[in-house]
């Protein structure tokens, strides 16, 4: 089956779980974001480094990609987190609003379909929660978004292939300069999982992408134990502050 129509029956699988009104404009519309909020704040023709996914003007990498190369080696973004869709996010990780999580796999769906240089990952996995957060937010927001993306993909899901090994801060909380500290050897792997990796693609799963610290520690945890590839999608991207 093809990305296309792969794309065309997630779609139609998605009707009877996504909100049947915009989530952003209210407007009634079948697939949970009308056609002019899609168009106004998921637009795929933006440019974007093809390593850590912020927009650029033509460049294939950004200059922080170039002069300091993150552990992980291209991101896929569904759109950029500004209002209203920053709220989205925040409704599905802290409001409960489970029904996002397709709505946002079919998001990143369309942006892999309209990513020329995708390459079909081994197995997909998401950014792990602390045991401690987890209990609190009853789910992994992550993990919800990865889910379904993964059976419209046709790829295997991974969903505990890695460990957070201590609860950590917010990233979002912190100064760009503490958030590194914060991330650092907070995610571990088995060894038996880890035979897994070898020479693989891996796909991460992660809801907001800021200064990309999380996805860099994971990416690093990955490769450490043999993967040769790894890819974040990501649903919303922060934007550099200038």
């Amino acid at each position: 089956m093809t990305l296309m129509n792969c794309s065309l029956d997630f779609a139609k699988r998605l009707a009877a779980t996504i909100p049947s009104s915009c989530a952003l404009c209210s407007a009634g519309c079948s697939d949970g974001i009308c056609s002019a909020c899609d168009a106004r704040y998921f637009q795929h023709h933006v440019h974007r480094c093809r390593q850590c996914g912020v927009a650029t003007k033509s460049a294939q990498h950004c200059g922080d990609c170039l002069r300091h190369s993150p552990k992980f080696d291209a991101t896929i973004v569904a759109t950029d987190y500004v209002a209203p869709v920053d709220q989205l996010v925040q409704a599905l990780k802290f409001g409960n609003r489970l029904a996002l999580a397709p709505l946002f796999s079919r998001m990143l769906l369309e942006a892999i379909r309209h990513t020329p240089t995708f390459s079909p990952p081994t197995f997909i996995t998401a950014v792990p929660l602390s045991k401690v957060r987890l209990q609190s937010r009853g789910f992994n927001q992550a993990l919800e978004i990865a889910k379904p993306l993964a059976q419209a993909l046709s790829i295997p899901l991974a969903p505990a292939l890695l460990e957070r090994s201590r609860d950590t801060k917010m990233q979002a909380l912190l100064h760009p300069d503490e958030r590194h500290e914060n991330i650092r050897n907070a995610f571990t792997m088995s060894s038996a999982k880890a035979t897994r990796l070898l020479g693989q693609h891996v796909a991460v799963v992660d809801d907001v992408m800021t200064t990309g610290e999380t996805l860099n520690e994971v990416a690093n945890i990955l490769k450490r134990n043999g993967a040769s590839y790894v890819t974040n999608f990501v649903v919303a991207r922060t934007p550099p502050k200038h």
